[in-house]
This record gives C-alpha cells, structure tokens and sequence, in this order.
C-alpha cells in the first residue's frame, strides 16, 4: 500500500514538471510579512543561448491583504558584459469590482506579469550570467514617499519561457 502510495505522488509530479515545457528558468523568493521599499529581489540567470526568442515574466503570488487594484514595479535587467535596462512598469492587479486578478482557488492568486517578449521576442543576446531585480515603486495617492513596508505580497519570481508565439 506505502509502495503505491510513492508511485502516485511520483506520477502526480512527474506530470506537473512535464507540463511546464517551455519553461527555461523559474524561480521565486518568498517575502517575509511584507515587501519594504528598499528590499530588492535579485535572480541570475545564465540562458541556454544567445539566438532563440523567448518571454521574460514577473511573477507574484499575493493575498487578500494587497490593498491596492494596481502594482508599480521597477524592473533592471542586467547583462553580463555590464549594459542596464531599468524599467518602471504599472500591472493591474484587480478587477473594477475588486475581485483579484491571477489564478488559485485560495486567497493566494498567482499572477504571471509580462517583462520582455509580448510585443517583440526577447534575445539574451550575450553569453553569460544576466542578473534580474526587481523592486516595489508603490505610493499613495498624492503621496511623494513610497509604501514602506507592502503587505499582502507573499512571493516575488521570475520566469523565462521559451518564445511561443501563441
């Protein structure tokens, strides 16, 4: 019975993992209580290649306590032989109704945000090690110093896929 139990849970990941074939890199960094302005989340990537296409995503994974309908986040992506691109980016969050965007069947909703790659394929056009930050840019309305401490955020990935042109 112990024995059967194994293969089911081995089939259950196996047909997980196997799911998932364009994914080229995926990892998250779990949040302590909240996201501090000043905290930010840092992932390298060392792509397979320099000439495929693929699709560059943020992901997130937030709770009911996120109060806010929208996400600021500035996004720099660095390449290996020292060139930056910094971008600030707006991602909705929630539906006019306040109903949370993304998927799960709890209070956790999983949003996969578009980086690089909707509008054009993305090229890791040089060899090596890129380094992927990413911070929250979140402000009160009408106010000039940003949310020190975000709630509701509990982790912070990113994700290469390989470029689908679905």
């Amino acid at each position: 019975m112990l024995k059967s139990k194994y293969y089911v849970w081995f089939l259950l990941i196996l047909i997980t993992v196997s799911c998932d074939s364009n994914s080229v890199f995926d990892q998250y960094r779990s949040m302590p209580n909240q996201w501090h302005k000043d905290s930010v989340v840092s992932f390298k990537i060392t792509p397979p290649d320099t000439i495929n296409n693929y699709n560059l995503f943020v992901n997130l994974r937030n709770t009911n306590d996120y109060k806010y309908s929208n996400l600021f986040l500035v996004v720099e992506l660095n390449y290996p032989n020292g060139k930056t691109f910094k971008d600030t980016l707006e991602y909705r969050m929630a539906a006019p109704d306040g109903t949370f965007l993304g998927t799960g069947f709890t209070d956790v909703k999983e949003n996969k945000l578009w980086y690089k790659g909707y509008d054009k394929p993305f090229v890791f056009n040089e060899a090596g090690e890129y380094q992927v930050n990413i911070q929250h840019a979140m402000r009160e309305n009408g106010e000039v110093y940003g949310v020190l401490n975000l709630e509701g955020i509990t982790d912070v990935g990113f994700r290469v896929e390989q470029y689908n042109t679905n």
